[in-house]
């Protein structure tokens, strides 16, 4: 059941006409040798601590280890709570639970990297959010994290996941490509689709650079978390309306790693360019070293 690339990971669903979840999950029994029982039981332990990150601080905001973060999602759910919101139930949900899983991450909390710490409010933001509004059963969210995974491998694999390899592009970009996939299997995509709104998520985030504000996982990683969850809502509702990518995620993926690789070094989690340096910044980390 192994797969190197995206096209081998099509090729797999249609000969076998599964979708991209059962390809993972089968293949994760097969090469970790471990019965299906405890590869299902893995992944509700993932989606237990994503649910915990995502709604902790909304009830009890914890201030960062920084100082940088700490309210923001308390903040958003009273907005929406109180009829204000401009962005729609499902929308307003998922950036309130991205924003409060970097709190829970930036104050030391148990969060689920996904692919990474600094990206880790993205998946579950978005998918949490289509099970409340869509009253999804936690079996069905745990299957389509099995799809995320899939998209996940494939950039490990490919390219990077990593910040300071490839800029926020590789982090929040290729984190709200597992989420567009993964939504997009939920609510009744082909896996093509899933794919087609992976690659949409990487276009419109080409070229994101990464720039900490004093080295830290916080700010503007939060934002962008949010940021990212609304890419993602967008490429899935492209892709279900039946709009097709011409470039494919493998091409993407590969795009994404070249343009990573040509980001000059101060843009690429060092803290030596961008937000980073702006004198706000600056004058903020001071307060707070």
């Amino acid at each position: 059941m192994d797969f190197k690339n995206a096209n081998e990971l099509l090729t797999l669903c249609e000969e076998q006409n599964i979708s991209i979840s059962e390809v993972m999950r089968n293949r994760e029994i097969i090469t970790r040798e471990c019965p299906a029982k405890e590869a299902d039981q893995k992944m509700a332990r993932v989606l237990e601590i994503m649910k915990e990150a995502a709604r902790s601080p909304i009830e009890k905001p914890i201030r960062s280890m920084g100082g940088l973060i700490g309210g923001e999602a308390q903040k958003l759910a009273q907005h929406s709570a109180s009829g204000q919101g401009l962005c729609g139930e499902l929308l307003e949900k998922a950036i309130t639970y991205a924003m409060a899983t970097l709190e829970t991450n930036a104050s030391m909390g148990l969060i689920v990297a996904s692919p990474t710490a600094g990206s880790a409010g993205i998946v579950p933001g978005l998918l949490l959010a289509f099970q409340e509004v869509y009253h999804f059963s936690d079996k069905e969210i745990q299957q389509v994290l099995f799809n995320a995974g899939a998209v996940g491998y494939l950039a490990m694999r490919n390219a990077t996941v990593a910040g300071a390899v490839g800029g926020c592009q590789a982090e929040v970009g290729v984190a709200s490509a597992m989420a567009a996939s993964a939504a997009v299997e939920l609510m009744g995509g082909t896996p093509k689709q899933c794919l087609d709104a992976a690659s949409t998520v990487l276009m419109n985030m080409l070229g994101l650079v990464c720039d900490p504000v004093g080295g830290l996982v916080e700010y503007p990683c939060q934002n962008r978390n949010a940021a990212g969850v609304a890419n993602a809502l967008i490429a899935a509702e492209m892709s279900l309306a039946g709009i097709s990518q011409l470039i494919p995620f493998d091409e993407m993926l590969e795009a994404m790693y070249k343009v990573g690789k040509r980001l000059p070094v101060e843009l690429r989690e060092t803290a030596l360019s961008g937000c980073a340096t702006t004198p706000s910044a600056c004058e903020a980390c001071h307060i707070h070293a």
